[in-house]
């Protein structure tokens, strides 16, 4: 599940450090990507942004113990000249390492990755990934990293970078080839798909391209890393077909399509606690965790 700012920016209750505990375990959350930035063009984060981390990790092992609280980080990746943070800069991918160490030492159990936008031909991007991997490995935590939904045809990259510019307002978007993403895979302990926002216009279209996403991904990566399908709970751009119930539907369609279950865990994760409503996180408990999937991790 991704999380809000809030939870290390701001001070909360005990009350309300509980009830996060219990939503988390009822609906059997095993990470949070509680983000924690942004990060600055510079690769630091400004203390005052996290400075109430400490007790929301502190609360999440009393409230909620064996959840992994994640410290989310990311930025406008600078591309073309256009965006914020230029990871093509060593000392850039330098201070952000030596950032994530900061919240690592605050006691976090792995750095969430969410620069956007990534392309595949982004190998600063992988440099960032196994200098951060040196430092992660060592300690016993977790590396993650938010991605967009895989390309529909390789093949049409080369294509796509020749004809359309990759900023401005009609640009080609950034889709990871199988390459890219299995390179991406070796380096990461889990991988996050955002496979939402599509604004596809019926219920049927939106499920088969959730069923079709994660067939290929946990086919492409699903021995090699953990996966977990983004399924949204905010209200998208087709909103009537883009909805909780058709995600996970679709997730569990692409599942079953699979000729065998990956090596690896899988499962889905919830875009976004701030959106989700109590109605939504019972039906979420009604589709996903039930016994007979008791092997995803949700």
């Amino acid at each position: 599940m991704w999380a809000r700012h809030q939870w290390v920016g701001e001070p909360h209750t005990d009350a309300e450090y509980r009830a996060l505990g219990t939503l988390l375990k009822q609906n059997r959350i095993s990470d949070v990507y509680f983000h924690a930035g942004p990060v600055e063009a510079d690769g630091t984060v400004p203390p005052a942004k996290y400075r109430y981390a400490w007790q929301l990790i502190e609360a999440v092992r009393e409230y909620a113990p064996g959840v992994r609280a994640q410290a989310y980080l990311g930025q406008v990746r600078k591309v073309d000249g256009s965006g914020v943070i230029d990871l093509d800069d060593p000392k850039v991918r330098e201070q952000v390492v030596k950032t994530d160490a900061l919240f690592l030492d605050l006691g976090f159990d792995g750095i969430h990755y969410d620069f956007e936008p990534i392309y595949p031909d982004d190998h600063a991007f992988l440099k960032l990934m196994d200098a951060t991997r040196e430092l992660t490995r060592p300690r016993g935590r977790l590396l993650s990293v938010a991605l967009e939904q895989p390309a529909l045809v390789d093949a049409l990259q080369p294509v796509y970078k020749a004809l359309i510019p990759r900023t401005g307002a009609v640009h080609y978007p950034p889709r990871p080839t199988a390459d890219f993403l299995r390179a991406v895979a070796d380096r990461a302990d889990q991988v996050a798909i955002m496979t939402y926002d599509v604004s596809l216009p019926t219920g049927a279209l939106a499920g088969w391209h959730f069923a079709r996403h994660t067939r290929t991904t946990l086919e492409l990566i699903g021995d090699r890393t953990t996966v977990f399908m983004g399924v949204p709970t905010y209200r998208p751009r087709a909103e009537w077909s883009e909805t909780l119930d058709v995600a996970l539907r679709g997730v569990r369609r692409g599942v079953d399509d699979l000729e065998r279950p990956p090596k690896r865990p899988y499962g889905v994760g919830v875009y976004a606690d701030w959106t989700t409503r109590p109605d939504e996180w019972a039906r979420y408990r009604a589709l996903w965790p039930s016994p007979a999937a008791s092997a995803l991790s949700g």
